[in-house]
């Protein structure tokens, strides 16, 4: 255990030490000899993010809640505390109780951005823990990942035990459960040791250990297959979902310094039936499941109660897609009126009823509204199914400012599939089509903030076999769309292409990624997710040093039949149906929401026994 003088020598030495003292409000400390298992929560990243995510929360609640186990947390410290660490020889260690983390039977990391990876290195060997899953005894602590980027393990599989594929909040206690059951029959003393546990762990659904299945490639270099090598190891891990929302954390750390998002959050719906064909999450957290309207607000109300929080932001992937949302936000302002309650909805559609509701939760100041139209002709946006007009487009505009706003903000993309350069003129002039609607009602200037990203074709997508677009390309539409939208109340900004080349580089990756992922942070790569920290000579030097082409892996389009690295995993969704979603893109083919009509992607028959478990009317689908 770290004690007190020893932390408070290295904190005076650095930026916000309030980041590494724990003993938040609302935090859980256990004791560590009633509990069965100990499991530390990592998030690769600093505090005032990692304590923005909802995921780490609710599994820090779910965990919690089991008397036989302890969760606790730990994030990434900033460059100045660890190098202060290294010098005093403090290893990394948990928050609440400050045990270093090589004390823990379990340390769990989340994954949810590839720019995170080097971190998670840096953090396992400040631990004291060897980087590789094959150097660690059966004496340290099981390593596991989850969240996003465990869809596509291979490029981090070296580091890690096993991987948790999908949502975690059954399968961890499951988990868990194994280890207590094996720490009971021996534990590290055992003949077999780490081996008996990986084996038990595998038969458990969703979970992916990479040491039972071995990569083999042709001879261009494409995968071949990734082979079961011991009979526990199926040859598609099954993703896990949660029938139904389980209760909503309503007792969260209060964060001792302002996080990213310095709010409540409730979860009201997972999953999206929207259907954009590039985005990920709208594949990966199918099916849709709402949380009751009486849920969610009796969750706001003990919310608010446990934190002092004045803000809620309600999580969803489509906020206003909620069959009872208007009745949800309209019933917590008036329940909490006296108290000035604030509502944040992050994710809205475009179209009038989504301005209705902004106007509820923004009655008292105007300060922006956000939507995100992606591409600037109709053609683009019918390839990415977006599912909206430009008249719609224009409408909510009119909506929005007659409504009393004067900023809007707008996302858009660049090298989607089959982007041409008549797209992006497109862009330009539903910009500045936007701008003009702006001025003529506000009878003033209006300011236009545009957020323009690269794409990056994500696996288990229909775009998933699509390759980056060049970077002459980009920075040439780039350039094109800052001419033609030259104007004072317009603010383009876009990502560093180097920071969208890595995205994909470690997105797409197959597990001999993780040679150069490791040499890169060997090189020094840290927080490359940080403008100020990354530098991309790094990542190019550890390829060559490794001798792997990225272009192998970022700028070639994979034919159908070709095995994909994160093939292993099974979201559910069939691979027929992301192909036909792919030829319905490229034919220009809208596909509706498939709360209207289904569309066979295959998740029913996946999860036909988690349904049977709830009511037919708790799941979006039909």
């Amino acid at each position: 255990m770290i004690d007190d003088a020893t932390l408070d020598r290295i904190l005076a030495r650095v930026q916000k030490p309030a980041r590494y003292v724990g003993r938040e409000w609302n935090s859980v400390t256990k004791d560590w000899s009633r509990v069965e298992v100990t499991l530390a929560l990592a998030y690769p990243d600093v505090y005032e993010i990692g304590m923005s995510n909802l995921g780490l929360a609710i599994l820090y609640d779910v965990v919690n809640r089991d008397a036989r186990f302890l969760a606790e947390r730990v994030y990434a410290p900033w460059a100045d505390m660890e190098r202060a660490m290294r010098a005093a020889g403090v290893p990394l260690y948990a928050l609440e109780s400050r045990r270093p983390l090589r004390e823990f039977d379990v340390i769990g990391f989340t994954l949810q951005y590839e720019l995170t990876y080097t971190n998670i290195l840096s953090m396992l060997d400040l631990a004291g823990l060897p980087l590789r899953a094959e150097e660690r005894t059966a004496e340290m602590p099981l390593i596991i990942a989850g969240g996003s980027g465990a869809y596509n393990p291979e490029p981090m599989a070296d580091f890690f035990d096993l991987f948790v594929i999908g949502e975690g909040e059954e399968v961890l206690i499951e988990l868990l459960e194994c280890v207590s059951a094996w720490k009971r029959a021996g534990g590290p003393r055992r003949p077999d040791g780490r081996e008996a546990l990986l084996r038990e762990a595998a038969r458990l659904e969703g979970i992916y250990v990479p040491r039972f299945y071995r990569p083999r490639y042709h001879a261009d270099g494409a995968l071949a297959a990734l082979e079961p090598t011991v009979p526990e190891a199926v040859p598609r891990v099954r993703k896990r979902i949660v029938p139904a929302l389980g209760p909503a954390p309503t007792r969260p750390v209060v964060p001792h310094i302002e996080a990213v998002h310095d709010r409540g959050m409730i979860e009201i719906q997972r999953g999206c039936s929207r259907g954009c064909r590039f985005c990920q999450a709208g594949i990966i957290y199918r099916p849709i499941r709402e949380r009751p309207a009486h849920d969610v607000l009796e969750a706001i109300d003990a919310l608010l109660a446990s934190t002092g929080y004045d803000e809620v932001s309600l999580i969803s992937l489509s906020s206003s897609d909620h069959s009872a949302i208007a009745e949800i936000v309209e019933q917590a302002m008036a329940r909490h009126a006296r108290a000035g309650l604030a509502i944040s909805l992050p994710s809205l559609r475009i179209d009038s009823f989504s301005v209705r509701l902004a106007e509820m939760i923004e009655s008292r100041r105007k300060t922006g509204f956000t939507f995100a139209p992606e591409a600037g002709s109709q053609r683009l946006r019918d390839v990415i199914n977006k599912g909206i007009t430009e008249n719609e487009i224009l409408e909510t505009a009119e909506a929005v400012f007659s409504s009393g706003w004067n900023r809007i903000k707008l996302y858009f993309m660049l090298g989607l599939p089959t982007e041409a350069d008549e797209d992006v003129s497109e862009m330009a002039r539903l910009i500045m089509a936007l701008r003009a609607v702006g001025r003529r009602i506000r009878r003033r200037a209006v300011e236009i903030a545009v957020s323009v990203a690269t794409f990056v074709p994500k696996p288990h997508t229909p775009f998933q076999w699509e390759p980056l677009a060049p970077f002459e390309v980009v920075t040439a539409r780039q350039e094109a769309l800052h001419r033609l939208t030259q104007s004072r109340e317009v603010r383009l900004s876009w990502p560093e292409w180097e920071t969208t080349w890595l995205e994909a580089l470690l997105s797409r990756g197959d597990r001999r990624l993780g040679r150069a992922i490791e040499a890169a942070w060997r090189l020094g790569a840290r927080f490359d997710a940080w403008a100020e920290c990354f530098q991309p000579a790094l990542w190019k030097r550890a390829l060559e040093e490794t001798g792997l082409d990225p272009d192998f892996y970022t700028a070639r389009r994979r034919p159908r039949e070709e095995v994909l690295p994160w093939s292993v995993v099974d979201v559910g969704v069939s691979d027929e149906f992301l192909w036909r979603e792919y030829e319905r893109a490229l034919r220009g083919e809208l596909s509706p929401d498939c709360r209207l009509a289904c569309h066979q992607c295959g998740v029913m028959a996946s999860f036909a026994r988690e349904r049977v478990r709830v009511p037919r009317e708790a799941w979006g689908c039909p």
